[in-house]
């Protein structure tokens, strides 16, 4: 029986664990692959494979029950996920329904999740910039969070190294506030967004439109065809999986790569419990999961652990790993954890209408959803009577005039023969957050689900700072479509709940003092060196970009520090 027990132990150790197969856990596993480490992914969800667990990629509108519409019992059913976008009946299968996985919201949160292989990189919105050193510099800068232990150059080569695997369109418009990519060719503007471009480049130097940068393949290279993916479709139904691969996800591009090495071991149905500190040799050893089904729990080993399990699911399960040595939490001698969780703030929208151009309408579709304008308030200095700032996103589209025949035979004939009214064109803020102690998440005291874990409890919220970015944005945005000569300007508040943005940082943040973050340079636990975090829960700020991308670079560059720790030379 012992030798039973030793070769079974032999059987549950790797090189390598990585808790979760998103967008960073995903590219985690390749690189430590790449690298020829025998790892071990392991996922809380099903099993989704690229093509064959995409039921709805290639139906019609009229085969879905509901035209692609959620029902009123499905709505009611789940009030925080049917707030989603993309949370409609061609993709509801990649989202956690609100009974499956419930949390305690201290204050209104609306946390958006998918529980798969892949998690959201199913489903992502697939937006794509880096960092530049105003973001990293920022909280030092500005005097919030703490000061980041890393720069830009230290991230630089990382973005390239993941945007050539990945495929990133995008133009270089040597910006020094949103830095150039290794980029393939850009989808263009069409008519009104260039020309909203050329007026906001005459009329306010300094701020840019450009062509947003997104994980799509716009012309792909040889490494994306060695991945088994091919060109974008421009069919726009990405959150339904594409099975094309055309654009980015860990189930069509790093998953696949990294089986494809004979290195990965792919666990779905696991739910990771606790990583497991041994007292004795002062480091982590391994992890403890519960499967999904049965409940039973085993324990799985290795000298290196990533934890990637989304951000408030990493403050989760990092909070749950309690000892004699960490009995607040692995690594959490200082307290910290779980607080400053900080987010996007999405709430703002602007749209209007635009009059010219009436001898041409938009022709096909766009993956990248129009334009792009980088941040411009209070980059270079502080200039505003609130901190750091806001990008958005800009599109415009033709509409069809159906006021004349709204309904009936004459509505019937104008679907056969469109009759075109004005331009709409419309805008989103993107703003940053300000991280604070009053905004965390905590283990709940009493209440656990259904896998033995405590409850989440969420207590997140807007502030002044935020209310003031706002307005600056509805000003500034009313006076740019104003000077451009676009009508009938409408702002709207949105007045969602945090979360809704799915941009979730922070509770596991980087720093320079182990006093005031939990993380290293590396991307190590100050206090427990062989556990890395490199998904949302290790940012110390959120800037205004879209966060996947740095993720992932943050990834790649922890396993490649892993690997040379591990024989002595890092």
């Amino acid at each position: 029986m012992a030798y039973l027990n030793i070769d079974s132990v032999k059987e549950r150790t790797f090189d390598a664990i990585v808790v979760g197969s998103g967008m960073s856990g995903g590219y985690a596993a390749k690189e430590l692959c790449d690298k020829g480490l025998k790892t071990l992914v392991v996922e809380r969800g099903r099993n989704v494979q690229h093509i064959k667990d995409y039921p709805t990629t290639n139906l019609n509108p009229w085969e879905f029950a509901h035209r692609g519409a959620l029902t009123q019992e499905i709505k009611e059913a789940n009030p925080v996920i049917s707030r989603c976008y993309a949370f409609k009946e061609d993709a509801m299968q990649f989202f956690v329904k609100d009974a499956e996985h419930p949390y305690v919201q201290e204050k209104p949160f609306d946390w958006i999740r998918g529980y798969q292989v892949g998690g959201k990189s199913l489903m992502w919105a697939r937006q794509t910039q880096r960092w530049g050193q105003y973001d990293f510099e920022g909280p030092a800068r500005d005097g919030f969070a703490v000061d980041w232990p890393i720069r830009y150059d230290d991230l630089a080569p990382w973005y390239s190294r993941v945007e050539k695997f990945a495929g990133i369109s995008g133009h270089a418009d040597g910006l020094a506030e949103l830095p150039d990519g290794e980029f393939l060719p850009a989808y263009p503007l069409n008519v009104v967004e260039n020309y909203f471009r050329e007026q906001v480049k005459a009329q306010y130097p300094g701020r840019h439109v450009i062509s947003a940068r997104c994980a799509h393949l716009s012309k792909p290279n040889p490494i994306h065809y060695e991945q088994g993916r091919v060109q974008c479709q421009n069919r726009v139904l990405c959150q339904r999986g594409c099975p094309f691969g055309g654009y980015f996800s860990s189930n069509s591009s790093t998953i696949p790569w990294a089986l494809k090495s004979g290195h990965l071991t792919l666990k779905p149905d696991l739910v990771v419990q606790s990583v497991i500190y041994d007292e004795a040799q002062g480091k982590a050893t391994g992890i403890r999961v519960v499967d999904a089904h049965t409940k039973a729990v085993t324990e799985y080993y290795a000298p290196v652990i990533f934890v990637n399990a989304g951000a408030l699911n990493t403050n989760l399960l990092l909070l749950n790993s309690t000892s004699h040595r960490f009995p607040q939490g692995l690594g959490n001698d200082n307290g910290l954890m779980g607080k400053y969780v900080a987010f996007h703030n999405y709430s703002a929208h602007i749209s209007a209408e635009y009059e010219g151009f009436k001898d041409l309408t938009t022709d096909g579709r766009n993956p990248a959803g129009g334009g792009y304008i980088p941040r411009f308030r209070n980059v270079y200095k502080q200039e505003t009577n609130f901190l750091r700032g806001y990008a958005a996103g800009f599109s415009a589209h033709r509409k069809l005039d159906h006021t004349e025949h709204p309904i009936g035979e004459g509505f019937k004939h104008s679907l056969e023969h469109p009759a075109f009214g004005p331009w709409a064109v419309g805008s989103h803020m993107m703003a940053e957050t300000i991280p604070k102690e009053t905004n965390y998440v905590r283990l709940d005291p009493t209440r656990k689900d259904e896998w033995g874990m405590p409850l989440l409890n969420i207590s997140v919220a807007y502030d002044d700072n935020d209310a003031k970015m706002k307005q600056d944005y509805f000003d500034q945005f009313s006076e740019m479509f104003t000077k451009a000569g676009f009508t009938n300007i409408k702002t709207e508040d949105s007045h969602q709940a945090p979360g809704l943005d799915i941009h979730e940082m922070g509770g596991v943040r980087m720093g320079r003092d182990p006093k005031t973050s939990l993380l290293n340079a590396a991307s190590q636990l100050h206090a427990c060196p062989n556990v890395y975090v490199t998904d949302g829960a290790c940012m110390t700020s959120t800037s205004t970009q879209n966060p996947s991308l740095t993720y992932m670079a943050l990834a790649a560059r922890a396993v490649d520090h892993a690997v040379r720790a591990s024989k002595g030379l890092a």
